[in-house]
């Protein structure tokens, strides 16, 4: 099994209530309904303040390698991906367990 970890960092001066971000989260949210390689699918807000902290998380969970590249190329996926391009940056870590 391989855990997919995003964690997102909003853009400066960019509101977690502004149109265009409720569009990726909404965006996000809808996957793991839409991509049959996901065994497990979480999204969710940061819940504290610290500086250090990122704004939002994605944490799922794929059967191997190759399902992850599916996961990865999936139309939905990269849909969503290109919404947080617009207003964001983010780390991966991708890991066997």
């Amino acid at each position: 099994m391989i855990r997919h970890l995003v964690l997102f960092k909003l853009d400066e001066g960019v509101g977690r209530d502004e149109p265009r971000v409720l569009a990726g989260v909404r965006a996000f949210t809808e996957l793991g309904d839409r991509i049959p390689e996901l065994l497990s699918w979480e999204c969710a807000w940061n819940i504290t303040d610290r500086p250090i902290a990122h704004d939002f998380v994605i944490n799922c969970s794929v059967a191997d390698r190759k399902a992850l590249q599916r996961y990865l190329d999936h139309p939905a996926h990269q849909a969503g991906v290109a919404l947080w391009r617009e207003f964001a940056s983010w780390v991966i870590a991708d890991y066997e367990f």
